[in-house]
């Protein structure tokens, strides 16, 4: 089970709702809409992912970065060194 089972519908409706804004900006551009209406929910659309992506790096530490830890070892450096680079990759984003 990854770490995000219990939230798993959350994540599915954040992601249909994602899914949904960027549809809806397809159909602006289409529609030529005024570009920072566009921008606007472009902006929305990527609020909602971070959002996404917080959600599964709690649950990434509060499960799997846990477990691991608990076991210690390498499995326990791997776990932390791939939270740390997920971090690392959201920072930037």
């Amino acid at each position: 089970m990854q770490g995000y089972g219990e939230d798993k519908t959350k994540v599915l409706a954040r992601l249909h709702r994602v899914e949904g804004q960027v549809h809806a900006i397809a159909q602006m551009v289409e529609d030529d809409k005024y570009c920072i209406d566009v921008l606007t929910q472009i902006a929305a659309a990527n609020s909602g992912l971070k959002s996404v992506a917080l959600l599964l790096l709690d649950d990434h530490l509060n499960h799997c970065v846990r477990q691991a830890s608990a076991q210690g070892g390498e499995v326990a450096d791997e776990k932390l060194a791939e939270a740390s680079a997920a971090i690392g990759r959201l920072v930037k984003s």
